[in-house]
C-alpha cells in the first residue's frame, strides 16, 4: 500500500499534466491555424501598426495610444510596445502583432486554469480552461491585433494576484498588481471598473489579511511604473486626457443613472456573459431569425445557467463576509474564492448598470474568464456527487462549442485583399507622388495607407489653404479608393476629394469589393 500511493500520485499527476498539455495545444491551434487570412485587418487595424512601424523604422516613438471609441481622450501607448518586438521579428508583416494577441489568449486559457485549479479544484480548472480554449467569441477575439483583445489577460492576472493576496498579502504581490492597473487602464478604459473591483475586495479581505502603508505604497510604485509612459504624457501637457476623462463621467451623455437603464444593463450583461462566452449564443439578429423552440432553448438555458452561476457565487459570497474575521466554518474561508469572483461580477456589473450607451461584446473582456471559472466551480460541484453527470455536462458544452468553432466558414483574407488593392493603387500612380482618398462609410484608409508607406510611397496629405496658400501639397494625380457599389467622385464633398480641385477620371481599376480611380487636374480643351 505504500508504494502503490506514491505511484498512483505520480500517474495522476502525469495524466493532469498530459490533459493540461492537450487543452493547452488544442487553444494554440484554434488561435493560430492561418491566422494571417482570417485576422482582421481594417482602418484600426492599420492605424496601429502605421504608429508601431514609425517607432520602428522612423524612431518615432509616442506616450499616446489610440483614441478611445467614446469621450473624446487618448489611452496610454502600452499596447504599442507590446505589437512593436512582433512587427519587427515579422518584418513589418501585420500578422506578427496578431500572433502576440494569439499568444496573449494562449496564456489567459493557461491562467484559467490555474486560478480555477487553486480556488477550486483540478477539475474545475481543467473545466473552466477546456471551455475557454474553445469558446467561438474568445477565441474570434484571439485572432486580431486590437488592443482591447488582450485585456482579458490582464483582467485574469489581476483577479489571480487578489486571489493570492488573501492569502498572503505579500508586498510583491501588491507591487505586480499596481503594474496590471497601470497595464489594463491603458488597454480599455472600461479597465477602470476594476479600480472598484480591487478596491471592495482589498476593503473586504482588510481584517481577514491585515496590510498596511508598505503594501499600499508598493501598489502605488507599481501603477506608476505601469502606467508611466502615459503619465509622462499627461504630466508635459498638463492632463488633457485626464480632464477629458473626468469630462466624459460627469457631464457626458454616455454615463448616468435611471432606473431602466440600470437594471436592462444588470440583466443584459448577465444574460450575455454565460450565454455569448459559455453557450456560443448567437447573437440577437440570428436569435430572432430561428425557430421558436430554438430560440426558447438558447435562452432558457442561458438564464438558467446564469442565475445558478450568479446566484452559487452570491451565497458564496454572504457567508463568507458572515464568517467573521477568521473566516473559519462551512460559512468560512472555503467560500472565499467564490465570494471574490462574486465581487468581481457585481462591481462590473454595477457599473455597466451607468453605462448609456452599447454594450458590445469585447467590452466585457474584463470578465471574459469569469463565467468559465464559474461554470467549472459549477461542473466541480456536481464532480464531487456524480462524477459521470459532471463529465457529460463539460462533454455537451465542449460540443456545443466546437460546432461554432470560427474554421467552419472561409478566411477573410482581409490582409490579402488590402495588399492586393494597395498594390493595384500604386500601379495607377506610376511610381509618382499621389494625393490619396477612401470613400467608405465605417473604414479609415490608414490600412492602406500602412502598406503605400512600407512600399515607399507615401501619399502627400492636402493640407488647408491657410497651411498650404501655394498648394504645393497639391500634387498632379489623386488615387481614390472607393468601397461603395458605384461611386460618383465629381464634386464629392469629401476633403481629399474636393481640396484636390476640379479634375477628371482618367483610369479606374476594379479590385473585388472595391474600385480604384485616379483622377488629374482637369485642362480645358
Amino acid at each position: 500500500m505504500s508504494n502503490r500511493k506514491p505511484i498512483n500520485l505520480r500517474r495522476g499527476k502525469i495524466i493532469q499534466g498530459a490533459a493540461l498539455a492537450a487543452v493547452l495545444l488544442t487553444a494554440a491551434y484554434l488561435r493560430l491555424f492561418r491566422i494571417s487570412e482570417y485576422m482582421t485587418f481594417l482602418g484600426d487595424e492599420g492605424r496601429d501598426v502605421l504608429v508601431v512601424k514609425r517607432m520602428i523604422v522612423d524612431h518615432k516613438f509616442t506616450l499616446l495610444g489610440p483614441t478611445a471609441s467614446v469621450g473624446g481622450f487618448f489611452l496610454g501607448p502600452v499596447y504599442y510596445y507590446f505589437m512593436m518586438p512582433f512587427l519587427w521579428l515579422w518584418r513589418l508583416d501585420p500578422a506578427g502583432p496578431a500572433v502576440m494577441v494569439a499568444l496573449f489568449g494562449i496564456a489567459t486559457v493557461y491562467l484559467v486554469y490555474r486560478l480555477g485549479r487553486e480556488m477550486f479544484s483540478d477539475f474545475a480548472g481543467f473545466a473552466g480552461a477546456c471551455l475557454y480554449a474553445l469558446s467561438p467569441l474568445v477565441i474570434s477575439y484571439s485572432r486580431s491585433s486590437w488592443n482591447p483583445n488582450i485585456v482579458p489577460f490582464f483582467a485574469t492576472s489581476l483577479a489571480y494576484l487578489l486571489y493570492r493576496i488573501t492569502g498572503a498579502a505579500r508586498t510583491g504581490y501588491f507591487f505586480l498588481l499596481g503594474i496590471i492597473l497601470g497595464i489594463g487602464v491603458q488597454l480599455h478604459y472600461l479597465f477602470g471598473f476594476l479600480y472598484l473591483t480591487t478596491a471592495v475586495w482589498l476593503w473586504v479581505i482588510r481584517r481577514r489579511q491585515p496590510f498596511g502603508i508598505r503594501h499600499l505604497s508598493a501598489l502605488a510604485g507599481g501603477w506608476v511604473i505601469g502606467i508611466s509612459l502615459f503619465l509622462a504624457f499627461e504630466l508635459r501637457h498638463s492632463f488633457p486626457n485626464t480632464r477629458s476623462i473626468i469630462r466624459f463621467l460627469l457631464t457626458g451623455n454616455e454615463t448616468g443613472f435611471t432606473a431602466l437603464t440600470f437594471a436592462g444593463n444588470l440583466a443584459d450583461v448577465s444574460y450575455r456573459l454565460f450565454g455569448r462566452l459559455v453557450l456560443w449564443l448567437p447573437d440577437r439578429y440570428r436569435l430572432e431569425s430561428l425557430a421558436a423552440y430554438q430560440s426558447l432553448a438558447w435562452t432558457g438555458g442561458t438564464w438558467v445557467l446564469a442565475v445558478i452561476g450568479i446566484g452559487v457565487l452570491g451565497i458564496a459570497a454572504n457567508r463568507y463576509l458572515r464568517s467573521g474575521t477568521e473566516g473559519r466554518g462551512a460559512g468560512g474561508q472555503a467560500q472565499m474564492p467564490a465570494a471574490m469572483l462574486f465581487v468581481w461580477f457585481l462591481t462590473v456589473v454595477v457599473m455597466f448598470g451607468f453605462y448609456r450607451r452599447e454594450i458590445y461584446d469585447y467590452y466585457l473582456g474584463i470578465m471574459f474568464t469569469l463565467p468559465f471559472l464559474t461554470t467549472g466551480y459549477l461542473l466541480s460541484r456536481i464532480y464531487i456527487r456524480t462524477k459521470i453527470l459532471a463529465v457529460i455536462a463539460l462533454t455537451i458544452l465542449v460540443i456545443l462549442n466546437v460546432w461554432g468553432n470560427p474554421f467552419r466558414h472561409q478566411p477573410n483574407n482581409q490582409l490579402e485583399q488590402t495588399k492586393r488593392i494597395a498594390r493595384t493603387a500604386l500601379e495607377l500612380t506610376g511610381g509618382q507622388s499621389f494625393n490619396f482618398a477612401l470613400v467608405a462609410t465605417h473604414n479609415s484608409d490608414h490600412a492602406y495607407r500602412y502598406f503605400f508607406e512600407i512600399w515607399g510611397n507615401t501619399p502627400v496629405t492636402i493640407e488647408p489653404l491657410t497651411a498650404d496658400p501655394d498648394r504645393r501639397t497639391v500634387t498632379d494625380q489623386l488615387v481614390v479608393i472607393c468601397e461603395y457599389a458605384e461611386c460618383n467622385l465629381m464634386g464629392h464633398s469629401q476633403w481629399e476629394i474636393a481640396g484636390f480641385g476640379q479634375a477628371e477620371i482618367t483610369d479606374q481599376r476594379r479590385v473585388p469589393f472595391v474600385t480604384i480611380y485616379r483622377l488629374v487636374h482637369y485642362a480645358e480643351k
